[in-house]
């Protein structure tokens, strides 16, 4: 019987043209379904028995759904990029399903968009761009980013990638991440316990991985600490943000504006109260994406999940 795999990361499928004719040549089924940004849990457990293998994407990859599978024909998983707080890891050790992801592929590319975030906010290029194409021609006063303090939270591939970028931009930053001390910081780095020093921030970023401790961890309690005017980016997780928090700070003028490339649900519900707050940029948890980076992180993805399902490569 030929080994088969199901594919659900959005940004893999949207380049299957060019990894799809080197696994047919091998012999090996694909099965890509139409995924906006994940399938549900019952979906899954539904579809993934038939498979051998399994590509995740942002997908609830359960203990319920890693069961179905193992009852079925699953062998084997890799979870598509660097995010894993969706894959219940446990679940598989105890199942006996290798399992790994791709890490280290999008520090650059997810940096990258960060800063573009950064300066959208700074410069309300944003609004701008409203205006104009309602006719107007503003002249919005912005700020510089010379001189200004980021919260960086987070000092992984992507916050140090983010790093780079905001001290060539002569930014200084504070950055919360417990695996580092204060005494880990180079020039214009100053490692901090969340929440401290949050009043000195001029901007927020998240580059952090997301899990069960720092849910929520920008909330009512710690916005009310953050310097008045403060300008919040997440790249990360959306979860990391109580968005309710968040509105109300946006509402009072106590947040000046916010960058969300994720958010709690995902895609963002259309009758959420973000979508009324006109000083927000809005992403697709989209940051990793370009075909340089994709293309990359698909080879990855597969010469593992080949390694494991034992297919010659």
């Amino acid at each position: 019987m030929e080994q088969s795999i199901l594919i659900t990361c959005p940004p893999m499928l949207g380049m299957k043209e060019q990894f799809m004719p080197a696994l047919e040549a091998k012999g090996v089924a694909v099965h890509c379904p139409d995924v906006i940004q994940t399938l549900s849990e019952e979906e899954l457990i539904s579809l993934l028995p038939d498979y051998d293998g399994w590509i995740i994407g942002d997908d609830p990859a359960t203990r319920r759904v890693f069961e179905a599978g193992k009852k079925g024909r699953l062998k084997a998983a890799v979870k598509w990029g660097i995010g894993v707080d969706n894959v219940d890891f446990d679940a598989c050790s105890d199942l006996g399903i290798p399992i790994t992801n791709t890490p280290d592929m999008f520090g650059s590319e997810v940096a990258d968009i960060a800063l573009g975030y950064i300066v959208g906010l700074a410069r309300e290029t944003f609004l701008i761009d409203r205006e104009i194409r309602a006719g107007g021609w503003p002249k919005n006063r912005g700020v510089s980013l010379s001189g200004k303090c980021v919260g960086l939270v987070g000092y992984g591939d992507i916050g140090r990638n983010t790093a780079k970028r905001l001290l060539a931009a002569d930014m200084s930053i504070r950055c919360y991440d417990p695996a580092f001390t204060g005494t880990d910081g180079g020039p214009g780095i100053e490692f901090r316990a969340w929440p401290d020093g949050l009043e000195t921030c001029d901007f927020l970023v998240f580059t952090c991985s997301m899990n069960d401790a720092n849910r929520h961890m920008l909330n009512r309690e710690t916005l009310a600490a953050c310097k008045p005017g403060v300008r919040v980016v997440n790249v990360a997780r959306g979860p990391l943000i109580d968005e309710q928090a968040l509105i109300e700070g946006l509402q009072s003028g106590h947040v000046c504006s916010a960058a969300l490339d994720v958010f709690e649900q995902e895609p963002l519900p259309g009758d959420s109260p973000l979508r009324e707050m006109p000083r927000c940029i809005f992403g697709s948890h989209n940051g990793s994406n370009t075909s340089d980076a994709v293309a990359k992180t698909n080879d990855r993805a597969i010469a593992k999940l080949f390694e494991f399902l034992g297919i010659d490569q």
